[in-house]
């Protein structure tokens, strides 16, 4: 199971819990919080000077296995486990080009916090509490 999926089974599990207001005005609000991610992520590239990127990487570990004959006796076979990790490696970037990202998403920010405000008022004449 991936990492992402496990920060999911969490938010579904209250997503099943909440209102169909709330759920509404959630739905109405995600693209704003996307936004707000890769805001932030652009605005600590440009301030340490480079991007953080996660790799994967696979490692195969080999190791003895034991088996079962039919009458009973055991016995040893070489096996292999594949192992798959993530890790972060900085990242070179272009200051200029990082700048110029993080104006745009500014705007596209403002933009949808608009209409995310009209959408929860929507939401809100739609499910009155």
């Amino acid at each position: 199971m991936t990492r992402s999926t496990l920060l999911l089974i969490p938010l579904l599990a209250l997503a099943a819990c909440s209102t169909p207001r709330e759920q509404c005005i959630s739905n109405a609000n995600r693209s704003v919080a996307t936004l707000d991610r890769l805001i932030a992520v652009t605005r600590g590239n440009i301030q340490r000077g480079y991007a953080i990127a996660e790799v994967q990487d696979v490692r195969v570990l080999r190791s003895s296995c034991e088996g079962t004959n039919e009458d009973g006796s055991t016995f040893r076979f070489p096996c292999e486990e594949t192992e798959t990790f993530t890790r972060r490696e900085p990242v070179s970037i272009n200051i200029a080009e990082e700048r110029t990202k993080l104006a745009q998403l500014e705007t596209r920010h403002d933009q949808q916090a608009r209409d995310a405000q009209e959408r929860i008022q929507q939401c809100v004449a739609i499910h009155p509490e």
